[in-house]
């Protein structure tokens, strides 16, 4: 049995409710969108986020109507964002599978994703659920922010090891940590306890996010990301940012010419994995992984053991031991 299956498997119970209840929720009288949302369901993803929740709630409690709605609330944004990222980077995949885009058009799907966002806020007021409201309010305007920072650097190339951070911190930390903090917050945790919560899920999403971005470097991995999408993108992510910062000024200028110009095509994408590997890139991002990840472990030692501790902790490991 897996380790993500032996997760799942220990709140299984409240992973098959929230299953039914997200079908229920995702519904609409337009036959498009009814069909597009139907198309999302189908292909739903690992529910990384939901679990998240539960297991955060189920650290300090049992879970309550609160803990559901917190998780259809971040798992509908979560989905939202990447209907509309599929979008914004022009792809034709998502997890192995034809994005939304792909399937209809930019057009449908820029709505459809808007549907999302404001359907997911729509259910927090519907139940009262203020507190995670606020928190997701704030983290969708810190997405909007990281990616177009990300757009911008990806026109100059420049980016920063602390711009990086400060993107992916915006991108996915924020919105891991809404899932551990309100997951703690719908069961009646104290601020502190909040709080520890919320910093816990900012380590664990970047730990998660350099591990996503260390796949576009390798293809021994079954995330349905191929190889060197970053590149063609612009993304300069964690490796190469410091490859560049080790390489003598001439090379790093070539190969930011070479990005501009060749970043479509197969063979420079070897190229260049081989550069950073050459210069300590991918050792390197391993290594910040790795202190993100055990920050969060240091946070979860606060707390008693048992069943919901060890889940979590699981889960942080498989953020960034996993090849999917």
């Amino acid at each position: 049995m897996s380790l993500l299956q032996q997760i799942q498997d220990s709140i299984a119970p409240e992973l098959e409710e929230f299953e039914h209840r997200f079908c229920e929720e995702l519904q609409s009288d337009t036959p498009l969108l009814q069909e597009i949302l139907k198309y999302l369901l189908l292909g739903k993803g690992k529910r990384f986020r939901p679990m998240l929740v539960f297991l955060s709630a189920k650290l300090f409690g049992e879970a309550t109507p609160d803990t559901y709605t917190a998780a259809s609330m971040v798992e509908i944004l979560h989905t939202a964002t990447l209907v509309h990222d599929d979008v914004v980077d022009e792809s034709d995949q998502r997890r192995g599978h034809s994005s939304v885009n792909a399937l209809w058009n930019s057009k449908i799907a820029v709505l459809a994703g808007d549907f999302l966002l404001s359907h997911g806020l729509h259910i927090a007021l519907k139940r009262h659920s203020y507190t995670s409201l606020e928190v997701v309010a704030k983290t969708l305007r810190e997405m909007s922010e990281g990616e177009l920072l990300q757009i911008h650097k990806s026109r100059t190339l420049d980016v920063s090891e602390s711009e990086y951070y400060r993107i992916i911190f915006q991108k996915t930390a924020a919105l891991i940590s809404v899932c551990t903090q309100a997951g703690a917050q719908s069961v009646g945790c104290t601020e502190q306890q909040a709080e520890h919560m919320k910093q816990f899920g900012e380590h664990l999403g970047m730990a998660f996010q350099i591990r996503d971005d260390l796949f576009d470097l390798t293809s021994d991995n079954h995330s349905g990301k191929p190889p060197g999408n970053d590149l063609k993108e612009h993304k300069l992510t964690l490796p190469l940012i410091h490859a560049l910062s080790q390489a003598p000024s001439r090379e790093c200028s070539l190969i930011r010419e070479r990005i501009r110009t060749h970043s479509g095509q197969p063979e420079f994408a070897g190229e260049l994995a081989d550069f950073v590997r050459k210069q300590g890139g991918i050792v390197y991002a391993r290594k910040r992984m790795e202190e993100y990840r055990d920050r969060a472990l240091e946070i979860l030692a606060l707390y008693p053991q048992g069943q919901a501790h060890l889940s979590l902790e699981w889960l942080v490991r498989f953020a960034t031991d996993r090849d999917l």
